[in-house]
């Protein structure tokens, strides 16, 4: 039976973070694949434009060449589903833009408009997991769209090129499948193996802070590779299987790193990253460990509005703060109140704390990428090719450096987003300046104010039902592995559920403790609740390859 729930604590007031928000990071193993597929995406269509004279419609252009940005993580088979999504997802947020723009030039609804599609945009790529860039390319365009000229005539032709451009972008992002068809899972494969690598080599070190975070780092790997597979089409079956017993080899890792070889965890890695077949396991060719896999794909999938309703929150932070951005931007009398919206729909991460990083890092980043501008708008300046040129390089840099740290990625988009203004016409480079830096200031600090007010209530009932479900799911495995024969894809099906549940406690308490003014967390509870359920799932991993009616397989697993 579990302990009685204690009271909730007095709520307080969390430390916002400064150490390390700046910091660069390694870059991502593949942060070249989105910069080649930007400028591989928008040349094309700008390159056409320049040569036609109509520099003036590459908004509605890039708006479809910016799909290119989505989705590279994902198996082809998940990832045209997913850009066909986002395709449809741009064009529809550019419509209702372009739409709202014909029908009222009045600012302070174009505002509203706006920050309620920041609200829906940022909402559907959290509950979707999109990935990056996120909301963020979205409401950039749907923003910028709100304040252009409109007629109702032109918008059939506007969004048939954003349309036709997606559609490039759609080739672009799968043109990768006819040399390296199973990249991205033998990608992900491979990061589990060596966050695996990571945790056996930290468990041995001794030091309990590095090996609790070598854990939860080699655990999230572990799901996001069983995610990524299960992700895979149906004609990677082979492959995809192959892989599988990698991951069970990073799982084992897991639950018993005194016993596994970091060395030749990292080798089978290396492998994977490299072109050649992937490599063998002395794993037997039983199936039964496997079978898990065809279960958990034919079970059904959580419906998109159980999703959203956590989600409730960030959505009316969101839609408060661009409102107020924008409005704030408006009195201040800045001449593009969407740049103040944009940069407040850009704070908006999982809690208070994660935004106020990333509002350090935009403000950081947007004041560096001015300066930049300054210096590169005279060459930019010196015609439209060189304009065309500069955003291209700048496009690659931004995609290039953002993996390292948010901030350095936007040294490269604000010099970007300012020349694409200057696709209608040169413009004075003093007045966009002081335009950018000011609503930048704006959208920052009111997006970052609406986040301290509009607090996530629910965030300590999430901790609570996400205690319950890793519960739930640890008893769940422990019955099947005291039963005297336990169904092989049942055992193997409940044993990835209860990793998973595990992943989402961490992610939800995570999240709970950076927000303001909560009820003290039940950290302890937290705490016991993983230990048990990684006893729990140590005990599958030994119950592999053993009788059923070994009894020494449930030692110290009660259900």
């Amino acid at each position: 039976m579990s302990p009685p729930t204690p009271a909730p604590g007095p709520a307080r007031a969390r430390r916002l973070p400064l150490a390390g928000v700046l910091r660069p990071g390694r870059p991502s193993d593949i942060w070249f694949k989105p910069a080649l597929s930007a400028v591989a995406s928008v040349a094309p269509p700008n390159l056409t434009l320049l040569a036609l004279g109509r520099l003036d419609l590459a908004m509605y252009t890039m708006a479809g060449s910016l799909c290119a940005l989505y989705a590279h993580n994902r198996p082809y088979a998940a990832r045209a589903r997913v850009l066909a999504l986002v395709v449809l997802g741009m064009v529809g947020g550019l419509a209702a833009a372009l739409v709202t723009a014909s029908l009222t030039t009045a600012p302070a609804v174009l505002v509203a408009v706006g920050a309620l599609l920041a609200a829906v945009q940022k909402v559907l790529c959290d509950a979707t997991r999109v990935g990056p860039p996120g909301n963020v390319v979205l409401t950039f365009i749907s923003s910028a769209a709100l304040f252009a000229p409109q007629s109702p005539g032109q918008i059939p032709g506007h969004l048939a090129l954003a349309l036709a451009a997606g559609a490039w972008a759609w080739l672009v992002g799968m043109a990768p499948w006819l040399v390296r068809p199973h990249g991205p899972e033998r990608r992900a494969t491979a990061r589990a193996l060596g966050a695996a690598a990571a945790y056996a080599g930290a468990a041995a070190d001794g030091d309990p802070h590095a090996r609790a975070g070598a854990r939860a780092a080699a655990a999230a790997a572990v799901q996001a590779a069983w995610q990524t597979l299960l992700a895979t089409g149906p004609r990677a079956a082979r492959t995809r299987r192959a892989l599988e017993r990698l991951v069970v080899r990073a799982e084992v890792a897991l639950a018993a790193p005194a016993d596994s070889d970091p060395q030749r965890l990292r080798g089978w890695a290396r492998e994977l990253v490299a072109a050649g077949p992937v490599p063998r396991t002395d794993t037997p060719e039983d199936a039964d460990e496997l079978l898990g896999v065809e279960v958990e794909l034919a079970a059904p999938r959580t419906p998109l509005r159980r999703r959203l309703a956590p989600l409730t929150p960030l959505a009316v932070r969101t839609a408060v703060g661009c409102a107020l951005a924008g409005y704030a931007s408006l009195a201040l009398g800045v001449g593009r109140p969407y740049w103040a919206l944009v940069t407040a729909a850009s704070l908006y991460q999982a809690n208070v704390a994660l935004t106020w990083s990333r509002g350090v890092q935009r403000v950081v980043g947007n004041l560096a990428g001015v300066l930049l501008f300054a210096a590169v708008a005279p060459l930019a300046h010196l015609g439209p090719a060189a304009l065309v040129l500069c955003c291209l390089a700048l496009n690659f840099g931004a995609e290039a450096l953002i993996t390292r740290n948010y901030w350095l990625g936007s040294v490269c988009v604000t010099p970007m987003a300012l020349l694409i203004t200057e696709f209608v016409g040169v413009q004075e480079p003093g007045t966009l300046v002081t335009e950018r830096v000011a609503d930048t200031l704006v959208g920052a600090l009111v997006g970052f104010l609406a986040a301290v007010a509009v607090t996530n209530r629910r965030a300590g009932d999430r901790v609570e039902d996400a205690l319950a479900a890793v519960e739930r799911a640890r008893e769940r495995t422990a019955r099947l592995l005291a039963g005297p024969a336990a169904d092989p894809g049942a055992l193997e099906s409940a044993r990835r559920g209860l990793a998973a549940a595990l992943v989402e406690l961490r992610d939800t308490a995570d999240a709970a403790s950076g927000e303001w003014w909560q009820r003290a967390l039940p950290q302890e509870r937290v705490m016991r609740a993983e230990q048990a359920g990684h006893r729990t799932l140590a005990a599958t991993t030994r119950r592999r390859g053993r009788q059923p009616g070994d009894r020494t397989e449930t030692e110290g697993v009660r259900p």
